[in-house]
């Protein structure tokens, strides 16, 4: 693996509070000034020059940095599952975990990572930051200082507040698998349109306990590292030509498709596009529907121009986002699932990501 260790003096006591572990994979938030003026990523071994607020925790702090950063417009599955491993091994070592990682596709890797960590009794936080550290005015010192306390929170003495896989930015934790960014120029980057904020951070940190997935002691943590990318994308627009759809349908080895439709789950019904899709799903490939809009859910059935895709065998992604929907579909493909296994998983909420109002008798936050 492509990543050297180094462990952090913050003048920690030989018993700290906590042990946490950074792992650093890129991206804005590590970045400062050269003498040149030129952006490029400092040393962690002096975070504590960068970020002196890190030497007020009495915690033992550590630090994974890769060795090939990685911007994240660059990010792969492949380094999903790096990070998954890094996380396993040290899993007994650390209290918690954060993650520096590009804010571009944080939502997409925090929303695998969910996925492939299921039953966590410990927190795993993504943050990130819009400007470098070493600029003024910049979020990152904020933003990995709130990651690290929101990490300590505990419920009672021993059990932490939070454990899922959790953005934290401006302030505000979000549900990893609930996250979209929506911002490029503002500090507030990413939103969760469908689901509560998990916790609001003013002078002290508030918890929506309620929204917080339980901790599940006596379930087994599920580990997952073999992923399917054999996965496609068909986004709805006016005027969307038969030849179009053909050749998303067509490629090569394809297992999945995130099918992106209007509204509540709304689609042309035109026979051809009817004819390609059911097509495709009698050749085995697995469809999954969810709305371009930010926020609501697919309500298959709801209108006429959806009630064809239900009968066709097309599967309601209800509320997720398309981050989500890809991701989870990548995980579940690479397990080797029976159909009938793969399509109830699908549609069946993992670790919160989903509430499917037409099938009622799923719960909204799993057991």
């Amino acid at each position: 693996m492509l990543y050297t260790k180094v462990k952090v003096n913050t003048a920690a006591p030989k018993s700290p509070q906590a042990n946490l572990l950074i792992i650093y994979t890129g991206g804005t938030v590590g970045m400062v000034k050269d003498k040149h003026g030129s952006l490029v990523p400092f040393n962690f071994q002096n975070i504590i020059d960068h970020i002196p607020a890190l030497k007020s925790f009495q915690i033992g702090l550590a630090v994974y940095s890769f060795n090939d950063l990685i911007d994240s417009s660059n990010v792969k599955p492949n380094h999903w599952i790096e990070i998954c491993q890094i996380i396993r091994q040290a899993y007994d070592d650390f209290d918690g975990f954060i993650i520096l990682h590009g804010t571009d596709t944080m939502a997409f890797t925090a929303s695998a990572l969910s996925f492939m960590m299921q039953n966590l009794t410990k927190p795993v936080i993504f943050t990130g930051a819009q400007l470098p550290v070493g600029v003024a005015r910049s979020d990152a010192q904020e933003n990995l200082v709130t990651a690290i306390e929101i990490s300590l929170a505990k419920r009672n003495l021993t059990t932490p507040m939070v454990t899922e896989v959790a953005i934290l930015f401006s302030n505000r934790l979000i549900r990893a698998n609930r996250a979209k960014k929506t911002e490029s120029v503002q500090f507030d980057a990413f939103e969760s349109e469908n689901y509560p904020l998990l916790a609001e951070v003013g002078t002290y940190i508030h918890f929506n306990e309620g929204a917080l997935l339980p901790i599940k002691k006596k379930k087994r943590i599920i580990w997952v590292d073999s992923l399917c990318t054999q996965v496609g994308v068909l986004k709805l627009f006016p005027g969307i030509s038969q030849e179009y759809v053909k050749a998303i349908l067509g490629m090569k080895n394809l297992k999945g498709l995130v099918l992106e439709t209007y509204g509540a789950g709304n689609a042309p019904t035109d026979k051809w596009f009817i004819e390609l899709l059911k097509n495709a799903i009698d050749q085995g490939i697995v469809v999954i529907n969810i709305s371009q809009c930010i926020g609501g859910r697919v309500i298959q059935g709801q209108y006429a121009t959806s009630a064809e895709l239900k009968e066709i065998g097309v599967l309601s992604g209800a509320d997720m986002t398309f981050e989500a929907a890809t991701t989870k579909m990548m995980v579940l493909l690479g397990q080797g699932l029976r159909p009938s296994e793969l399509r109830k998983k699908l549609v069946t909420s993992i670790c919160g990501e989903l509430f499917n109002v037409e099938n009622s008798f799923l719960n909204f936050i799993p057991a």
